[in-house]
């Protein structure tokens, strides 16, 4: 396993993350042992870097993570986050304290390393009904009694060491500005080999629905870093979805069939290729462009399998793709995979 700093943080980190949330699902619908098990060979890899949230599983990740960690006698670096809902609008500082304070007693621990905001920033306003957490505005991070002011509380409280956020798309400015307080020094931004956006400009011809704003740029301009999250772009990005094989019974059900589905595995299959001139599998082939940007700090796997913790362990220390293959993946991303030309 090889390590990375978190831009001028300090703050070390395995360039592979073990994620808890759902879309994979063991820490959520697995068993203690399985969880105890998979965590403890994270551990034996050299994997240190363990990313949780209050939403998977409305704590309970959390709680089987910290339950787990107990049992082995660890103690890793730790993320979670904050989720920010049209209910806590009144008081954001004061619900980022509160639910910082339950996500530690979830854990079992007294900090944790990094604690990020759940929501993207949005220049025209939250977008928040019932539980969603999307976006936030920039006047309730940047305003008294918002987002900052929790951070400082609980940073001076010893409660966090600190500080990130999310990125949905279309908010590269947002991001930069917020990057410009020198608070937060992680984001976590999806890139992949279907969506390349949040490290480069956007490819001429690639049809996409979020452009990221080359936003893990700008974050490693500035000193901080990128987590990126979703690396196989929730699965699609792996031989078993080209195949079209159902997923584990721990993962989030997706319908293979849809029309949007077989979009993505038809673009997955094109990018297959990399896998076969690499000699590695797919998934390991798309953590593999995440980790060739000098501002990715680590990648973060959802896992439901201990064989699917060590295929992508194996990834770290992995060369870049060669100019050629980067050549033919551009060439690929201005086509749109094809589907301009309806191939």
């Amino acid at each position: 396993m090889q390590y990375r700093t978190i831009g001028k943080s300090g703050l070390v980190v395995s360039e592979i993350a073990f994620g808890c949330g759902g879309n994979a699902g063991l820490m959520v619908r697995g068993r203690p042992d399985e969880q105890l098990a998979i965590v403890g060979r994270a551990l034996e890899l050299g994997i240190t870097y363990f990313d949780n949230a209050p939403d998977y599983g409305d704590g309970i990740a959390e709680t089987h993570l910290g339950r787990a960690l107990k049992t082995l006698g660890v103690r890793p670096v730790l993320n979670t986050k904050v989720e920010i809902r049209k209910g806590n609008l009144g008081d954001v500082a004061g619900h980022i304290v509160r639910s910082a304070e339950e996500s530690l007693r979830r854990l079992g621990v007294d900090y944790v390393d990094m604690l990020q905001i759940h929501n993207g920033p949005s220049r025209t306003g939250p977008k928040l009904e019932g539980r969603s957490y999307t976006q936030l505005s920039l006047d309730h991070f940047l305003q008294p009694g918002g987002v900052l002011d929790g951070i400082e509380r609980l940073k001076r409280s010893g409660k966090i060491k600190y500080a990130g956020f999310i990125c949905r798309g279309n908010d590269g400015a947002e991001v930069r500005q917020l990057l410009d307080t020198g608070v937060f020094d992680l984001i976590n931004v999806p890139y992949t080999l279907f969506n390349p956006t949040a490290g480069r400009g956007r490819p001429n011809g690639l049809t996409l629905e979020k452009d990221f704003g080359d936003v893990i740029s700008s974050a490693h301009a500035r000193g901080a870093a990128a987590a990126v999250y979703s690396p196989l772009a929730s699965g699609f990005l792996t031989d078993d979805s080209v195949a079209g094989l159902p997923r584990h019974e721990l993962a989030r059900v997706y319908d293979l069939e849809s029309p949007a589905s077989l979009r993505l595995r038809r673009m997955a299959r094109e990018l297959t290729f990399l896998s076969r001139e690499n000699g590695c599998t797919l998934a390991q082939a798309a953590f593999r462009f995440a980790l060739m940007h000098d501002g990715v700090a680590t990648a973060l796997g959802g896992f439901s399998t201990q064989a699917q913790l060590e295929e992508i362990a194996a990834v770290s220390g992995a060369p870049p793709f060669s100019a050629n293959q980067m050549r033919r993946l551009e060439a690929l991303w201005n086509a749109d995979f094809g589907f301009s030309v309806g191939a």
